[in-house]
């Protein structure tokens, strides 16, 4: 996951409210339900000591949300009376409506309800052209198009020579229809940065366009068993998005696990545990990093100073480092901090054993 998004939560000091709103309920009394959310937000945050003015615009931006339509949720992040950023989610969070005043905002969660969410192209395709759709965990939207040549597209039945030489034609057609299309799949992909494309239509069809795109795009390819107007290709597309991101973070988990094997000269690529990590955000040499987010390692405490790279297993070790001003936070959340500093990615692993505590790290090299 690219965390940059998350930078506006770092660029004022704390506390942070952190609030995370399901909206994946539907009914005639949703206005109501939300409006009382809201209320029951504010107050949790304001039995944690959270100030008036932060407290009036959660419950605000909460109460906007009366008559949303979003499938999942939100996530609101707020201070000194003003939502600093509400991502929607891609998932409802887990145990409904939830308000926390700390002194780092709780983005962890995010991981997993805001994370990896691969946006599919998913292309009808006929002989006569194709439309486009954008997909993700947030809906669809229409993606344009492309239209072929229109005729000859159907062959007939007879064999004399002049059928034959029409069949013909009807099979450049196709040729040209289907080149025309990958095409303009392939500006698609590029316009949209799309992690899919689906191809939806006829067997031949599919594999005719497949076979002109651009090879860079073989391995994004997923081919639909199910038709247009077939409710089972809404399952389709959900069963391709989630086999991707399995894939990705298969991908890196296996990274991880060779990493922390050291090399000829000793150094291990990878490291896991609060203490090891602290070290590598201190150094700036986090690439990636990994949280099992119900690890018991991801709620242990650690100390931060007012920048990011200050963080510590104990108080007096900051003020060792020269930090007078110091605040005890929860490792994932101050691990992230340093992470969306120095650039680097996190992933929300579900395995249970990797890494051993719930958190480790892809490291960089000087």
């Amino acid at each position: 996951m690219d965390l940059a998004f998350l930078h506006p939560l770092y660029e004022h000091p704390g506390p942070w409210a952190s609030v995370y709103v399901d909206t994946s309920r539907h009914t005639e009394d949703t206005p109501h339900e939300r409006q009382l959310t809201a209320q029951a937000m504010a107050r949790q945050l304001a039995d944690q000591g959270a100030d008036e003015a932060t407290c009036r615009a959660v419950q605000s931006a909460i109460e906007d949300l009366r008559h949303s339509s979003e499938p999942h949720g939100r996530a609101l992040f707020a201070l000194a009376g003003q939502v600093v950023l509400d991502p929607p989610l891609t998932r409802p969070p887990r145990g409904g409506d939830w308000a926390e005043w700390a002194p780092l905002p709780r983005v962890a969660p995010l991981l997993e309800l805001a994370g990896e969410d691969p946006v599919c192209v998913v292309a009808y395709v006929d002989r006569k052209g194709a439309d486009f759709e954008l997909r993700s965990a947030l809906g669809r939207e229409d993606a344009g198009g492309v239209t072929g040549r229109q005729w000859p597209v159907h062959r007939t039945s007879s064999v004399d020579w002049s059928e034959r030489h029409f069949q013909l034609r009807v099979e450049n057609t196709w040729e040209h229809n289907a080149a025309e299309i990958a095409d303009a799949l392939a500006v698609c992909q590029e316009e949209t940065r799309a992690d899919l494309l689906i191809l939806v239509g006829d067997t031949r069809e599919r594999r005719s366009v497949y076979e002109r795109l651009p090879k860079r795009l073989h391995d994004l390819v997923v081919e639909a068993p199910h038709g247009t107007g077939s409710r089972l290709l809404d399952d389709d597309v959900e069963r391709a998005r989630a086999e991707h991101v399995a894939r990705q973070a298969e991908a890196e988990l296996e990274r991880f696990r060779a990493a922390r094997n050291p090399d000829d000269e000793g150094r291990a690529g990878a490291v896991e545990g609060v203490p090891a990590l602290v070290e590598a955000a201190r150094e700036h040499r986090i690439d990636e990093l990994l949280i099992r987010l119900d690890g018991p390692d991801t709620h242990r405490e650690v100390w931060i100073g007012e920048d990011p790279d200050q963080l510590a297993m104990r108080r007096t070790e900051l003020k060792v480092l020269g930090e007078q001003h110091s605040w005890p936070a929860r490792a994932d959340d101050a691990l992230i901090r340093s992470a969306v500093a120095s650039d680097a990615g996190a992933l929300a692993v579900a395995e249970q054993e990797v890494p051993v505590g719930g958190l480790g790290a892809l490291l960089r090299w000087k």
